[in-house]
């Protein structure tokens, strides 16, 4: 089995997958699109990685606030939910994603990726990092 990981923004998907153990989390490709309500193809390729890497559950991010809130760009993470559970019939479990992108920036400063570089890697290393959030959860609960 192979988890999904997936860093939803409004104009990119970040992508990450397990390794067959669950045990890491690989950055796999950001998606990009023109506009945030233009989703059938990012959809798509969602749908055909699935098929690719024979994932069966998805690890979304939720972006909320650090007082805890949702706001807009987290309820567009859930509208984005449903339409990947509606799509690929997976599990499409929501994940804390508080500072993960932050988290992504200093990787990426600490190994020396050019600023110009760094927005083509950074959605792809947040999916990376709500992935293995997820996958070490699973294992200390073990």
């Amino acid at each position: 089995m192979r988890i999904m990981g997936l860093d939803y923004g409004s104009k990119t998907v970040g992508v990450a997958i397990s390794d067959a153990l669950c045990l890491t989390a690989q950055g796999i490709e950001t998606i990009q699109r023109k506009d945030e309500n233009k989703l059938r193809k990012t959809l798509a390729r969602i749908e055909q990685l699935i098929a690719e890497y024979e994932v069966e559950k998805i690890v979304l991010g939720l972006p909320k606030h650090m007082n805890n809130d949702i706001g807009d760009r987290a309820e567009k993470s859930l509208e984005f939910k449903e339409m990947l559970e509606r799509r690929t019939k997976l599990e499409v479990i929501m994940w804390d994603e508080r500072l993960t992108t932050v988290e992504a920036e200093r990787t990426l400063i600490e190994s020396n990726v050019r600023r110009e570089e760094r927005k083509k890697y950074i959605d792809k290393i947040a999916a990376i990092f709500i992935l293995q959030g997820y996958l070490d959860s699973i294992y200390l609960k073990k």
